[in-house]
């Protein structure tokens, strides 16, 4: 250790000494070093798989990861399933990266592809390790609105609020009116938060928008600009779901003047659907569907994105996004086309749900029960949903949205 200290001896790190195995393209020696560290080989397979020049290496490192996979994280072997099952897509795709305060940027996708049969048998794999360490209740009770929540497979972003899910999460959007709204109210100077709706095609394109400087479409209406907020202040945006002749739309909030959303004293987002004879009522308190603060470091606020499907069904896909912006004077106008590269990087890109786990404990063959409230099960159930019901039998295991991660095997 002091010849280390004094410099007359070097210690050569673990991470340094697989750096110079792969820098000499040494892909079986740099595979047999990561053994010993499974967590870290897993989260090098990508590289490992796209550096591998023959089938010998390819083979050793998925049959590395086999070996390991009983001593890595089921978080993280659910996150390299996720990636691998994404890396399916031609080169060419966008990449988004999301940093821990929500901060997103996207980059064009230059990395090789991952050999089809090494990926499917890796992924076979990660789900065989992830069905051996999930229990197998004998009796399941699902929730079925909770089946397309994303697993919470990092803490990035997380936003706290009503009705708030993980990021990638899907929910559907019931109603003949949906609005949204942002309130905030500024600490010390004037702060002017915007409320937009930018509506894009379905090769993401832009159609139109809604904002101060556009207050009415075909497809709704907006509240009009309020400026300044020393005793909170509330912008919204009606839209008729059914007039909507885009396939997506993209509530963001900009800041146009004044704080940041961690400086205000308080600032949230929320939606609530509505039917024809509530036009008039401003805010129902029973028709919001969700709350959820805005505390990030961007000028840019994006919530979430409303997806239209095939079936022309409306569904809410959770983003949880803030863009740097400028630091003032932002508008829906400016950033369009930044929004829509990021949306299309998250849209395209599919994550793993509750839905996958549940099937990998019954083996796909779930009977999945919409909870009433009304029939209570005799006996104790393993019960999974977005809301914990009133009354089940005493040593009912109960997993909701509180504690989902839960879910996630050790």
């Amino acid at each position: 250790m002091f010849a280390v200290a004094r410099g007359e001896l070097k210690a050569r790190s673990f991470d340094s000494r697989v750096e110079e195995l792969l820098a000499g393209h040494d892909v079986l020696g740099a595979t047999e070093l990561l053994k010993s560290a499974p967590g870290k080989l897993f989260r090098a397979l990508d590289r490992l798989l796209r550096m591998a020049l023959t089938q010998e290496e390819r083979d050793a490192v998925v049959t590395a990861a086999e070996q390991v996979a009983p001593e890595v994280s089921g978080r993280v072997v659910l996150s390299v399933r996720e990636h691998l099952h994404n890396r399916a897509r031609e080169s060419g795709e966008l990449r988004v990266f999301v940093n821990r305060r929500g901060r997103a940027w996207v980059a064009d996708d230059e990395r090789p592809i991952v050999w089809p049969a090494e990926r499917e048998r890796l992924i076979a794999a990660l789900d065989d390790e992830t069905r051996r360490r999930l229990p197998s209740p004998e009796r399941l009770l699902i929730d079925p609105e909770v089946l397309d929540v994303a697993l919470p497979l990092s803490g990035k972003a997380t936003a706290t609020g009503l009705g708030v899910l993980p990021r990638g999460s899907l929910s559907m959007v019931e109603g003949e009116l949906l609005r949204f709204f942002v309130y905030w109210k500024e600490t010390e100077q004037r702060t002017d938060f915007d409320l937009s709706a930018l509506m894009l095609n379905a090769d993401y394109s832009t159609h139109s928008w809604l904002s101060y400087t556009a207050l009415t479409e075909v497809e709704g209406e907006h509240s009009g600009d309020i400026t300044e907020a020393p005793d909170g202040a509330s912008e919204f945006i009606d839209l008729r779901l059914g007039a909507v002749r885009g396939a997506f739309v993209v509530p963001q909030v900009n800041i146009f003047a004044g704080e940041g959303f961690e400086e205000v004293e308080e600032s949230f987002f929320g939606f609530m659907l509505r039917e024809g004879e509530q036009q008039g009522r401003p805010f129902e308190p029973r028709t919001v569907r969700m709350k959820s603060e805005l505390r990030g470091t961007g000028r840019v606020a994006l919530p979430l994105v409303f997806l239209r499907g095939e079936d022309g069904t409306w569904r809410a896909k959770w983003l949880h996004l803030y863009l740097r912006g400028t630091p003032s004077a932002n508008r829906v106008e400016q950033n369009r086309v930044t929004v829509a590269n990021l949306l299309r990087g998250i849209v395209e890109r599919e994550q793993l749900t509750v839905r996958h786990l549940v099937e990998l404990m019954t083996g796909g063959a779930t009977t999945v029960t919409r909870w009433d409230g009304a029939t209570i099960p005799d006996e104790p159930v393993t019960y999974i949903g977005l809301r914990r019901p009133d009354e089940l039998p005493a040593g009912s295991l109960v997993i909701t949205l509180e504690n989902l991660r839960d879910l996630i095997p050790a």
